[in-house]
């Protein structure tokens, strides 16, 4: 689908997330981005944005839950 978050998860250690709108909350537990459609939430443990752009970012941590909301 044109424009949809692409989420990209390398075991249960890296999430790569493409075409993501905002971040919506962030702490070391969760991690919530806006998409165009509806919302990613992440949680886990030690969770950390390694980097982020207008495009993309990568999440990094002990992965346990990814949730479209």
């Amino acid at each position: 689908m044109l424009g949809a978050a692409i989420v990209t998860i390398t075991g249960n250690r890296e999430a790569f997330i493409e075409n993501y709108k905002g971040i919506l909350e962030y702490t070391k537990e969760s991690i919530v981005l806006q998409g165009k459609n509806c919302k990613i939430s992440f949680e886990g443990r030690n969770l950390s944005i390694d980097y982020y752009t207008n495009e993309d970012m990568k999440i990094s941590g002990n992965i346990d839950a990814v949730r479209y909301l």
